[in-house]
C-alpha cells in the first residue's frame, strides 16, 4: 500500500474498534474519505485491506460496513482460531530463531508496561503489544497459507472488545501464557507451546462469551 493508504488504513481501523463507525451500518467511500482527511483513491485501497482482514464487509450490492458477529461466529471464530495458533505455535518452536524470541521477549515487556499503566491498564497497548507478539509467532512458523488463513479467522474486533473486557488479572494471566509460550520456544518444545497456545485463546474465549452474556441479560 502507498504511504497515504497505509494512513486511511490505520485511522479507518482505530474507528472501527473504537465503535465510531457502528456494526451493521453503511459507510459511504465518502464518509470515510472525509474521516481520513484523504482522497478517495488511498481509502480504496485500505477498504479492500480492511475486508480482506474482516474488519469490513461488502453486501450484495457493493455496499461497505461493519460486520456484527453472532454468537455462532464468535464461537465458530474462537474454534478455528484455536486450532490455528496452537499448530502456528507447534511449528513457531521447530523454527524460531534466536532473534525472534528476542523480539517476542520485548513485546511481552511492553505488554507489561501498558497493563501497569498509571490510572490503569493501557487497553489499547495492550491489544497493539498482543497483536505484535503473535505476528511474531505467525512469521517463525514460516507458512504462507497459514498466514492466510490467520488473516480470515483472527477477527481485530473480537480481540479487542474482548481485551476491553480483562481485569487486570486477566492480563496477567495472558502475560503468563506469553512468557510460557517464549519458554517453550526456547526450548523448541512444539508439544508444549500447541498446549499453552490452546488454553491462551480457549481461556479468550471465555471471557468474550462472558461478556456478551452479561451484555444480553435482562436489567433488574
Amino acid at each position: 500500500m502507498s504511504k497515504a493508504s497505509q494512513e486511511a488504513y490505520r485511522k479507518i481501523r482505530a474507528g472501527i474498534l473504537s465503535g465510531h463507525f457502528p456494526a451493521g451500518q453503511f459507510v459511504p467511500e465518502d464518509e470515510f474519505a472525509q474521516y481520513c482527511g484523504l482522497s478517495r483513491t488511498p481509502v480504496r485501497e485500505a477498504i479492500a485491506e480492511l475486508v480482506a482482514e474482516m474488519l469490513l464487509q461488502r453486501s450484495d450490492t457493493n455496499r461497505v460496513f461493519v460486520p456484527v458477529w453472532s454468537d455462532d461466529d464468535d464461537e465458530e471464530l474462537f474454534t478455528l482460531r484455536a486450532m490455528l495458533e496452537s499448530h502456528c505455535a507447534s511449528r513457531a518452536a521447530r523454527l524460531i530463531t534466536d532473534d525472534q524470541i528476542a523480539r517476542l521477549r520485548a513485546h511481552c515487556d511492553f505488554i507489561d508496561r501498558a497493563i501497569a499503566a498509571p490510572g490503569g491498564p493501557d487497553v489499547s497497548g495492550f491489544v497493539e503489544g498482543n497483536r505484535h507478539f503473535h505476528d511474531v509467532i505467525l512469521a517463525a512458523a514460516q507458512s504462507e497459507r497459514l498466514a492466510q488463513l490467520m488473516k480470515f479467522v483472527v477477527s481485530q474486533i473480537v480481540v479487542h472488545r474482548t481485551a476491553e473486557q480483562y481485569s487486570r488479572a486477566d492480563m496477567e494471566q495472558s502475560q503468563r501464557d506469553h512468557r510460557d509460550l517464549v519458554s517453550a520456544f526456547e526450548l523448541h518444545d512444539a508439544d508444549w507451546a500447541r498446549a499453552v497456545a490452546n488454553t491462551h485463546i480457549r481461556r479468550a474465549a471465555s471471557v468474550y462469551r462472558a461478556m456478551r452474556q452479561g451484555a444480553e441479560a435482562p436489567q433488574a
